[in-house]
């Protein structure tokens, strides 16, 4: 789907790539560009920054809540129309702590942001799209929800659902033939502080490299993208090697297993 003339909604739109995403929409010529967030100052500075580039309009949405999400939808469908492009962006990670560490507060948390948060805000749009016969869903996943690390059982397994009911929703439109598309996105480490003090043998992606290839895979009705191409093997990989080998390749020799030791996160 061309990106010029479209309307384009991005969630967690005001850091990260969700902000250079909505950067590099406008300056392919989008007609408006929506930016929801949670933080209000956040939304505010990053409008007024990107107005110079085109339309831009923000609104708060707390996508854990569906009623917020219901406030913010009304209000972007009152001021802009219909939404052409929805990026399910907004992504957490709660700490690096073992499974056995965790509390109910956090595995809510992850869950009701980066997998229910997606699934809500896509079902206040998927029916206008559907109803007028165009639209575009891109769900930004990780690499994470196909390849398990130790101490990040909660964004893993969040990730993991998030891609699959983002493959199945692509499937469920393909087969009744719906021009509705769907997008899974799933990037390795991007260097956007959100993971900040891993230690990693592979490459962490620079976030204008990722949010090129995420608004590409749009243009060209991708139904999957893993950044960097590799992660597009590592089922295959999985199923080739038996897991002690696994392990140890990737696990111990590559470090992969140990690439949480040092997280820190992003700071307030």
């Amino acid at each position: 789907m061309k990106i010029q003339g479209k309307s384009v909604l991005i969630t967690g739109a005001c850091s990260g790539i969700g902000k250079i995403m909505a950067r590099r929409c406008l300056e392919k010529g989008a007609k408006e560009v929506i930016i929801w967030d949670i933080n209000e100052e956040a939304i505010a500075a990053t409008v007024k920054e990107l107005s110079a580039l085109g339309k831009v309009y923000g609104h708060k949405a707390d996508i854990s809540s569906p009623e917020s999400i219901d406030a913010a939808a009304e209000a972007t469908k009152a001021t802009c129309g219909p939404v052409d492009i929805l990026i399910n962006n907004a992504g957490i990670i709660t700490n690096n702590k073992v499974f056995s560490e965790q509390t109910d507060k956090d595995i809510d948390r992850t869950f009701d942001i980066n997998t229910k948060g997606a699934m809500f805000v896509t079902l206040r749009f998927l029916k206008d799209m559907q109803e007028r016969g165009t639209g575009h869903i891109c769900n930004i996943t990780s690499s994470a929800g196909m390849l398990a690390l130790p101490k990040m059982s909660l964004y893993a397994a969040s990730k993991w659902a998030a891609i699959g009911w983002s493959e199945s929703l692509r499937i469920e439109l393909g087969r009744e033939k719906s021009p509705v598309k769907v997008t899974t996105i799933a990037p390795y480490f991007i260097n956007t502080g959100m993971f900040d003090g891993i230690h990693s043998f592979f490459r962490i992606l620079p976030p204008e490299e990722v949010a090129r290839k995420v608004i590409r895979a749009i243009e060209w009705n991708l139904g999957y993208r893993g950044i960097n191409f590799p992660s597009h093997f590592i089922r295959l990989m999985q199923g080739i090697f038996p897991y002690r080998w696994f392990n140890f390749v990737f696990g111990d020799i590559c470090g992969l297993y140990t690439v949480m030791n040092h997280f820190t996160g992003r700071k307030a």
